[in-house]
């Protein structure tokens, strides 16, 4: 049986990241070992400009999907515009043979607008997670897994998360074995645990259009290890109880314990990456009840402990 193909659809305005995953993994990355055949095709084959001023050179047309086990789509330059039929087209016959169709990154918009994804679940950058579910509110979109599979159907998140995508489609075919060697010539992880809540940051506003609110804000930064409730916060700023949290939460977008959560583990993040304390330390002086309570919300909020973020992020 010959090896299962791999078309990879480059479009104008591609990402040359985006486009090189795929080539690196499927390619012939092991020496003497096929274990895919790969090719690059267009709608219009020909010099494909990316978006930073490089090119590819395509020498095949979408009939080259008419065989292609894995179809990818490993980016897609806007957003916002619905791309032609003939690509739609072959999209939609590929899945109707039962291949793989693959949307890395913000290809996943492609799959969307052929209307594959309608009731199935997906991923795409984090970034363009409210534009995504306002344009297609029939796709389940899965705002933290790296990549998600929903009936051959495959998505990953943003940038490197489709290296994390492409992996796991090699690993669907050979295995996990085959899947680390090539790992492990990459020189990355062969699976990286948690999901891209662990890359947003936290969103806390600085500063608000509300004088007191932002003495409050900048009296908590330096005293986040102090026991606070929203009694004392009302104090704080000379409000009843109930003004005071109505307008805390006009002016932050969020309730003062939801304000005091994400600032916690904000603060918590930067002595993860930056001290040699220790967890439990880190608990205390972020706030935190017991370090129980602080692993709990950590791993709730970002999929991963914070042993596990100090691993990956910080420095020597």
């Amino acid at each position: 049986m010959s090896a299962p193909l791999v078309a990879v659809i480059a479009t104008e305005g591609f990402s040359p990241f985006h486009l090189c995953v795929p080539e690196i993994i499927f390619s012939q990355i092991l020496p003497g070992e096929a274990l895919f055949r790969y090719v690059v095709c267009a709608e219009n084959p020909g010099t494909i400009p990316s978006k930073s001023g490089m090119s590819v050179s395509v020498e095949h047309g979408l009939d080259a999907l008419n065989d292609a086990d894995i179809v990818i789509i490993p980016f897609w330059a806007h957003p916002e515009e619905k791309p032609s039929v003939a690509l739609l087209n072959a999209l939609l016959a590929a899945r109707l043979r039962g291949a793989d169709i693959v949307g890395l990154c913000l290809g996943t918009y492609v799959l969307a607008y052929a209307g594959l994804l309608d009731n199935h679940r997906a991923s795409t950058h984090w970034e363009f997670e409210a534009d995504f579910t306002a344009r297609f509110p029939c796709v389940q979109l899965d705002t933290n897994s790296l990549y998600v599979d929903d009936d051959h159907l495959i998505t990953s998140a943003g940038t490197a998360a489709g290296i994390d995508c492409c992996l796991y489609v090699l690993r669907k075919y050979y295995g996990s074995a085959v899947a680390n060697k090539v790992a492990r010539r990459m020189v990355i992880p062969p699976y990286r645990e948690g999901g891209q809540a662990q890359f947003i940051e936290c969103s806390v506003p600085k500063n608000t259009k509300d004088s007191r609110i932002n003495a409050l804000l900048d009296y908590l930064r330096g005293h986040l290890d102090k026991p606070h409730d929203v009694d004392s916060l009302a104090n704080f700023v000379s409000m009843a109880r109930r003004t005071f949290t109505r307008n805390f939460t006009r002016a932050t977008g969020v309730s003062p314990v939801e304000w005091l959560q994400v600032e916690r583990l904000r603060y918590s993040q930067t002595l993860l990456e930056s001290t040699d304390h220790s967890v439990e330390m880190i608990a205390s002086l972020s706030g935190f009840n017991s370090p129980v309570s602080y692993r709990q919300g950590f791993k709730q909020r970002f999929g991963v402990s914070p042993s596990e973020w100090r691993k990956m992020f910080r420095g020597k």
